[in-house]
């Protein structure tokens, strides 16, 4: 599980956002500590590797202790967070990663608190959780979680290094479950993702299935409470936020995955700016220069400043000729200058570019089944009886034996 670009040949990624204080003090897992015999797994990418770490769990509710040990076997992703790493567990031959994580010991941890109130078969799951120590005494909490062998990142990696694009299927398959993701963490417990980009979207090689991952920035958003900005990787960053606002929204993720679904049917990032500024303007110079009122939608203290004017790049021009105009509609529609413009993630979830993959006889270009893409959990409450209709295809509605009408309810 990767949570930052690998190998040598990435973009220089954009620096490490800062976090928002979390001001809970209490101890941020409820699993019993466990004895790391290493002295620091920061030393270096190898000082993990081999090492075996034991955690205890169970034991409440008369429930029999148990001890569960982990080989690390590699490393697949490190930055300022800490260190994520591909691990074996000894007693059910199981493999996991492992993300290891310095430990404030006067916070709760927020990627943990928020982890554990989510379960989507788009978003990757948290197995449990421990503490580990070190010589030093320094506290990581270790974070459990299922093992998905790739990234997007290094997907679309893989089409342009052999000079291909992704196949159109592949570009429905990845960018629906990614907004079918975040419609859930969006609508459910609330949470905004705040770093959505290929590396953090997991992809199994083998049957397809997409899960969002790396929640290291993630927030549930609270109208009226002001956030940090400077959040999100550079390439994917919402205008608002290059705009310096404090109050945003969900809509910031749809921004970036908008942008993710572009870079996908381009082969490369849409808005690949070196700074902040330069980031605004390589936007400018395809939506064109953005007008008053969206400048005091994105952020009202900046409608006095001066932009050059500059036309909209007409979006049929930014893609090859025979890009279907499904997916260069799907992409103007999430990527608006103003936040209220854009569409929701079920919403994008419902557009007529994903119409192939609710097709009864819809199939992997190797004939295997699709993924599950349509046992929805709770995010369809409060959606529209129309809108639930596009988003169950009648021959599931059959299956199933759902009265789709009453989904929402159940």
């Amino acid at each position: 599980m990767a949570s930052l670009p690998l190998g040598p040949h990435h973009h220089p990624p954009p620096p490490a956002p800062e976090h928002d204080a979390v001001n809970s003090a209490a101890p941020p897992c409820d699993q019993e500590m466990a004895e790391d015999k290493q002295a620091s797994v920061m030393e270096g990418n190898d000082a993990v590797t081999g090492h075996i770490i034991s955690t205890t769990i169970g034991g409440k509710n008369g429930e029999p202790k148990q001890t569960i040990s982990y080989m690390a076997e590699r490393v697949v992703g490190n930055g300022s967070f800490g260190i994520v790493f591909q691990a074996k567990c000894l007693e059910t031959r199981e493999t996991v990663a492992i993300k290891k994580v310095l430990q404030d010991r006067r916070y709760k941890n927020r990627e943990l608190q928020l982890m554990r109130s989510m379960d989507h078969p788009n978003v990757i799951s948290l197995k449990h959780c421990f503490f580990s120590t070190t010589s030093r005494d320094e506290l990581f909490l270790n974070l459990v979680m299922e093992y998905v062998p790739e990234t997007l990142y290094r997907v679309l990696r893989h089409y342009s290094s052999v000079n291909q694009r992704m196949p159109l299927i592949y570009v429905k398959l990845y960018t629906y479950q990614l907004f079918r993701g975040l419609a859930y963490i969006h609508t459910v417990p609330g949470v905004c993702h705040r770093d959505v980009k290929p590396q953090n979207v997991l992809v199994d090689p083998l049957t397809h299935q997409v899960k969002l991952c790396d929640f290291g920035s993630a927030k549930v958003l609270v109208k009226g409470e002001p956030n940090i900005s400077y959040i999100c990787s550079r390439y994917y960053r919402a205008p608002e936020l290059i705009f310096g606002a404090t109050e945003y929204a969900t809509s910031i993720d749809i921004w970036s995955a908008g942008c993710v679904l572009a870079e996908l049917l381009l082969g490369q990032p849409l808005f690949p700016g070196d700074t902040a500024v330069d980031q605004l303007v390589e936007i400018i110079k395809v939506l064109g220069t953005p007008t008053r009122e969206e400048i005091r939608c994105m952020n009202p203290n900046y409608t006095e400043f001066r932009f050059p004017q500059i036309k909209a790049h007409p979006w049929h021009k930014i893609f090859h000729k025979r890009m279907p105009p499904e997916a260069i509609d799907l992409t103007s529609r999430l990527l608006q200058y103003s936040p209220s413009f854009r569409c929701t993630a079920l919403e994008a979830c419902a557009h007529p570019f994903f119409d192939e993959l609710r097709e009864p006889n819809a199939r992997l270009p190797n004939g295997r089944p699709l993924p599950s893409l349509f046992n929805f959990k709770q995010e369809l409450a409060g959606a529209s009886p129309e809108l639930i209709a596009k988003l169950i295809p009648e021959h599931v509605r059959r299956q199933s034996g759902l009265n789709f009408l009453q989904m929402p309810g159940t």
